[in-house]
């Protein structure tokens, strides 16, 4: 049965750490560490919930961003010459780590996604600490260094061919909490349990509110560990940690329950997106014994940087030869979508899942290097994000919490 308050209990997030690097203490967001199940103790609830953080792992393993070794994979030209990004040696997470702490106007975000095994569904949660597309986030920063943990959210959205759900709420510190196996934000919660993610949803909807609840649990085939940077100077690093993973979803509001194919990674970074990058586009298929991915980044002042990568299911990386860039129709709030084909005619819109002034996802037909499979597509502009009628927009669909702090 899913819990209608989860709470993870454990240790607190290291505010010396966060406190040195943005001037707060964050005192009103400590929590004690007992459950939040109405009052009951942590194991007598879900059973799920039990046992969620272990001292001796934390006290292990260090805490800060992640290591920039700058060694460069094997391979590391793409197609057309331009520069793949550098892999991040010595990193080591002993499965995921939710208390690497973003620093000021810094972020980091767990995105997750999958399709079920006959087409029919499809989901996408993303955990933001320091919400990139968050219209207050960068209304704070224009004013003065802002705390990251006071622009959090969990997006969750669901599709299926006949209709999607999507809720993206924004919360402060006070309704926050890190530690080293799990992350809470509001009512909703990830944990890792050392071989699956498993992600307890509580939000609603928006504009139009309806509840969400259910759980969402994705299973890696292995860990992938290498980091890359997505900029020259490694602001910004990407983490493909489980490009062939096994993916349930239970929703109990609306009832939905369904498996397929998933996919997890992790983006962090010190200062904002649009401060780095014009735009890119990212893709990523799965045939079940290997993830494709395609990363293509414009930045601001740098050449354009490009990955293409083939993953195992056991998690080992190879550089392969990127295809060219071919033009799809672009969305109806005219953003342009170009995608990684063997040529234009073997790419196409099967469907848009996210039409928004800035961003566009969706769900591709492409045949690379002589294999057809669906892909799981996304259009960034960071130049539109940037626009102020834009940020005007987005509280429509990304309401706020009122207590903040």
């Amino acid at each position: 049965m899913f819990p209608e308050n989860p709470r993870f209990a454990g240790e607190l997030r290291p505010d010396s750490a966060l406190r040195a690097r943005t001037g707060h203490d964050h005192a009103p967001g400590l929590r004690p560490a007992v459950s939040g199940l109405g009052g009951e103790p942590v194991r007598s609830g879900e059973p799920r919930l039990a046992g969620v953080l272990h001292a001796s792992r934390f006290a292990q393993q260090g805490h800060g961003v992640v290591s920039g070794g700058r060694q460069h994979p094997p391979g590391s030209r793409s197609a057309d010459g331009s520069d793949v990004g550098q892999a991040g040696g010595g990193m080591h997470h002993g499965g995921l780590r939710f208390d690497l702490l973003p620093p000021a106007n810094g972020y980091a975000w767990w995105y997750v996604d999958g399709l079920s095994d006959d087409g029919e569904y499809g989901v996408t949660v993303i955990a933001f600490i320091g919400s990139v597309f968050s219209p207050y986030y960068a209304w704070a920063r224009r004013r003065e260094e802002a705390d990251p943990f006071n622009h959090c959210a969990l997006n969750v959205a669901l599709y299926s061919k006949r209709s999607k759900l999507w809720s993206m709420t924004e919360r402060g510190a006070s309704q926050v909490h890190c530690a080293p196996a799990s992350l809470s934000i509001g009512n909703s919660a990830m944990r890792w349990t050392g071989h699956a993610l498993e992600i307890l949803i509580d939000e609603r909807c928006a504009p139009v509110p309806r509840r969400l609840q259910g759980v969402i649990r994705i299973s890696p085939q292995a860990l992938c560990e290498q980091s890359f940077d997505l900029d020259a100077a490694g602001r910004h690093q990407w983490t493909p940690f489980a490009p062939c993973a096994n993916l349930e979803v239970q929703m109990r509001k609306p009832h939905i329950e369904w498996r397929g194919i998933g996919y997890l990674d992790h983006n962090h970074g010190v200062c904002p997106l649009e401060s780095d990058f014009e735009q890119w586009t990212w893709s990523r298929s799965s045939d079940g014994e290997s993830a494709t991915v395609f990363y293509d980044v414009e930045p601001r002042n740098t050449p354009p940087r490009s990955l293409a990568l083939r993953i195992s299911r056991n998690g080992s990386v190879e550089t392969i030869t990127a295809p060219p860039l071919v033009a799809l129709p672009g969305t109806g709030w005219g953003i342009a979508r170009r995608a990684r084909a063997d040529s234009a005619p073997e790419a196409s819109v099967i469907r848009t899942l996210e039409d928004a002034p800035f961003y566009a996802r969706s769900l591709l037909e492409t045949r690379v290097h002589g294999s057809r499979g669906r892909v799981i597509h996304e259009s960034l502009n960071l130049r539109r994000f940037s626009s102020r009628w834009v940020q005007c927009l987005l509280p429509f669909r990304m309401p706020r919490a009122i207590k903040m702090t």
